[in-house]
């Protein structure tokens, strides 16, 4: 659940506790060229103001008019579907002749969504099942596997974090990648082992392990949904989650430090047991090179390329601009 869609969730708890008429739409299946993917939500209050989008403003219009008027989903849940012909493709603007089915569920206290809130606000997964013929709702654990689900009789929607990022070290760094990450849908982890950085974690929302970061690594399991990063600059540490993350299935491998100390890094990864290509995963140094010098200007560097690698751009690597002498105010060409 991205945090357009975190919005929706607390925007219908937030009406129907003031009284208003509120109903959730979530997009359940698309065929062909769909501006929202599937499970991406809005809700329409009864005079019309409307949080979230499902088309990027393609139907939104006659979904509010709908809605407003208890055309559909007066009392119970119900689908709908824009785009079937192409004539309601170019009416509602669908790209591409693209058809959208939604699921629209008029909101109660039997929608749970602020048990499902609380869920989401843990920063833990949670599944939520939607019986369309009473509108009764279920919760459970979620798991990373989850997917929407629906097929006709019940919708199984998924909710909470989509990502995991897996931080090796408790330092200053970690907490601002800790807490950017967060924002971008991460459910964060921190590992270390040291007493000295571990004691003094500020982040009560972000867990901490103590325990080794091999250890961690294979317990965690990575999939493709998962990033590791590792920041302590001690080789004991790093180099120790890097041998198991590299093997993994995750999406993001990323270590911190110079061009020097990664080809270092790599010569020693390379006499245990990974495969070059393994070694040829790891980012590093870590993050978009875009002159970055602060722990927070870092973090976002790291974050900017586990979004494009994420959603598979190529971004080339560009070059250090000349560094400036604010005294003299002149350039200073890179060493």
């Amino acid at each position: 659940m991205d945090s357009v869609d975190l919005e929706v969730v607390k925007t219908a708890v937030q009406w129907t506790r003031a009284g208003h008429r509120a109903t959730l739409g979530t997009v359940t299946h698309t065929w062909g060229s769909a501006p929202r993917p599937v499970g991406a939500m809005m809700v329409i209050r009864d005079d019309g103001q409307v949080v979230g989008s499902v088309s990027g403003g393609c139907v939104e219009d006659d979904l509010i008019d709908k809605v407003k008027s208890q055309a559909l989903a007066a009392a119970k849940p119900e689908v709908t579907t824009y785009g079937v012909t192409q004539e309601q493709a170019v009416r509602y603007g669908l790209p591409c002749g693209g058809t959208l089915q939604l699921v629209l569920e008029p909101v109660s206290a039997n929608s749970k969504l602020s048990e499902l809130l609380a869920i989401i606000e843990r920063h833990e997964l949670a599944a939520r099942f939607l019986d369309m013929q009473t509108g009764a709702v279920r919760l459970e654990p979620g798991k990373w596997s989850d997917l929407l689900e629906f097929d006709g009789k019940v919708l199984k929607t998924v909710h909470g974090p989509s990502w995991r990022l897996l931080i090796i070290g408790a330092g200053q760094l970690s907490r601002y990648l800790a807490q950017m990450a967060q924002a971008l849908d991460y459910r964060v982890t921190v590992c270390d082992p040291r007493e000295e950085y571990a004691a003094e974690w500020p982040l009560a929302d972000v867990r901490i392990d103590r325990g080794y970061p091999d250890d961690v690594v294979l317990a965690m399991n990575p999939d493709a949904h998962t990033a590791v990063v590792a920041v302590t600059h001690d080789p004991k540490l790093d180099d120790a989650a890097l041998l198991e993350a590299l093997k993994s299935a995750a999406f993001y491998v990323g270590a911190l430090g110079s061009k020097k100390n990664n080809d270092t890094r790599r010569k020693r990864l390379a006499d245990f047991d990974l495969a070059a290509h393994e070694i040829a995963r790891l980012h590093g140094p870590v993050g978009l090179r875009i002159g970055s010098k602060t722990p927070p200007e870092i973090a976002v560097a790291i974050l900017a390329e586990m979004t494009a690698v994420r959603h598979g751009v190529q971004i080339p690597q560009t070059v250090e601009a000349p560094r400036v002498n604010v005294t003299a105010g002149c350039g200073v060409p890179p060493i």
